[in-house]
């Protein structure tokens, strides 16, 4: 059966059988793994295997692993990874060791990934923060000015895509300006529309080729004073055309505090908007009961769309992970401390 458009969590570590019935019954397009989720390296192999087994096909599973503070595979199982803001310390004083530190760390990070089945990871960021902005962005970000953001962006998915990763860009357009923390309440930035042009869309303009990419939650008055990005047509039309991202779009977490209404509004609301497939997180199963029953089935564009970014995962290139381990602690060093992640 065609995949519904959206991408569901799972409560814990192991399919439940509530979850195995709904899971074969409303056939998400994907699946997102949180550290609830996660125990061992067996276990996240039974895991992603037990999923696409159930769904009856090669669906993408997703994780969030930057580094810094968002990485859900950490010690002692897997390698920690620095913040996005440690490969700006490096591109500073040297800007072809900071595009070669940033490759490398995203190709050691999907070696991890796709040993465990995992072959989409929710990066790079393109978001550029700005003095007085919230801090839920902060030292995630590469750098504070578009080019650098989109130069070390633009490698991080390369490494990523290099090691059989599929990359998401976020937030689209830019979650850098946010005055507040989308998971608990709803940011407004107030900016004209030109200076957002030459600075926070810049970097997606640079990044727009890539296969997918993530809304933020967040009100631009410029463009739209009512609604944030991610239920905005206005937004993604402005994504789409101004930006020219042709990619597979999804919402950011359809559950976080930014948006209004319940579950089922706003995944209506954000597919009328644009998005072509809703990301719902939590794995609360009354919430994925109600994400199921308003989504529809993967159809025109949007399953165009979908079918066009899975097409590019492939094979992981060859790669000498002790060797690229190696590499990558001599272009960190003084930049950043793994015993202090």
């Amino acid at each position: 059966m065609p995949a519904r458009a959206f991408i569901t969590g799972l409560a814990g570590p192991q399919i439940t059988p509530d979850e195995r019935s709904f899971l074969r019954e409303v056939a998400p397009w994907g699946l997102i793994l949180f550290k609830r989720n996660i125990q061992d390296a067996a276990q996240v192999i039974g895991l992603t295997e037990s999923f696409r087994e159930v769904v009856g096909w090669n669906a993408p599973i997703l994780i969030d692993q930057e580094g810094g503070r968002v990485q859900r595979l950490g010690p002692p199982h897997w390698p920690a990874y620095p913040p996005g803001e440690a490969y700006g310390r490096v591109y500073d004083q040297q800007p072809e060791a900071g595009l070669a530190a940033a490759r490398l760390g995203a190709r050691l990070i999907a070696s991890d990934l796709a040993a465990l089945g995992i072959d989409v990871d929710c990066l790079p960021l393109a978001d550029v923060p700005v003095a007085g902005a919230d801090q839920v962005i902060g030292n995630r970000a590469y750098g504070t000015t578009p080019d650098k953001v989109a130069q070390i962006g633009g490698a991080v998915a390369a490494g990523l895509l290099s090691g059989g990763v599929l990359p998401v860009l976020k937030h689209i357009p830019g979650h850098g300006r946010g005055n507040a923390d989308s998971h608990l309440r709803l940011p407004v930035v107030e900016t004209d529309r030109s200076l957002l042009e030459s600075t926070d869309f810049a970097p997606f303009r640079y990044l727009k080729d890539l296969p997918m990419a993530m809304t933020a939650h967040i009100v631009f008055t410029a463009l739209d004073p009512m609604a944030p990005a991610t239920t905005s047509r206005t937004i993604i039309n402005m994504i789409r055309n101004a930006i020219g991202f042709g990619g597979l779009l999804m919402s950011d977490d359809i559950a976080m505090g930014a948006l209004a209404g319940s579950i089922g509004e706003r995944t209506r609301a954000a597919l009328a908007a644009g998005c072509d497939v809703v990301l719902h997180c939590n794995g609360r199963f009354a919430e994925m009961e109600d994400v199921a029953a308003n989504a529809p089935e993967l159809a025109g564009e949007p399953a165009r769309r979908a079918t066009a970014a899975l097409a590019a995962r492939r094979s992981p290139e060859p790669f000498d992970v002790a060797a690229g381990r190696a590499r990558f602690a001599e272009l960190m060093a003084g930049h950043w401390n793994p015993q202090g992640h």
